[in-house]
């Protein structure tokens, strides 16, 4: 029943592994979530301490999850680091050829210019200017020639 209704504040439960094997859980506190929809969870099992931390999936998060570039495929242009998008240099159906510019970067202060890995057109322009970015994000989809 717990399973499906949660823990109270303070409750215990003795949860049987097997005969002989008994862990005993209380629950003594749950955070606020965090803006990215974090929750603390404080518990004591078989009286230690721990916490973990849990994603509501409740809560709309304030993080974008972002495409992923797709590994092999040439056209397919993923950010090399993580950092700010500064300027993207192309727009959707632009032809491009290898080493063109395509998005400007910044992380850490420096500034990174990712560059065509092939000719052909621009499919799809993902990022714009502002957006925070993780290292293997899509940028540009590029549709080969």
């Amino acid at each position: 029943r717990t399973f499906l209704t949660g823990m109270k504040m303070g409750q215990e439960l003795a949860v049987t592994l097997e005969p002989g094997k008994q862990l005993v859980v209380k629950l003594v506190g749950v955070s606020e979530p965090d803006k990215d929809g974090i929750v603390a969870i404080q518990f004591e099992l078989n009286g230690s301490p721990r916490l973990v931390a849990v994603k509501d999936k409740t809560m709309a998060s304030a993080t974008v999850e972002r495409p992923k570039a797709l590994a092999g495929v040439e056209g397919s242009v993923g950010a090399p680091m993580p950092g700010v998008v500064l300027e993207t240099k192309v727009s959707k159906d632009d032809m491009v050829e290898v080493g063109d510019p395509l998005v400007s970067l910044s992380a850490m202060k420096m500034e990174t210019m990712v560059s065509a890995p092939v000719t052909g057109k621009v499919g799809r322009v993902v990022v714009t200017a502002g957006d925070q970015i993780d290292a293997g994000d899509l940028l540009v989809e590029i549709q080969e020639d």
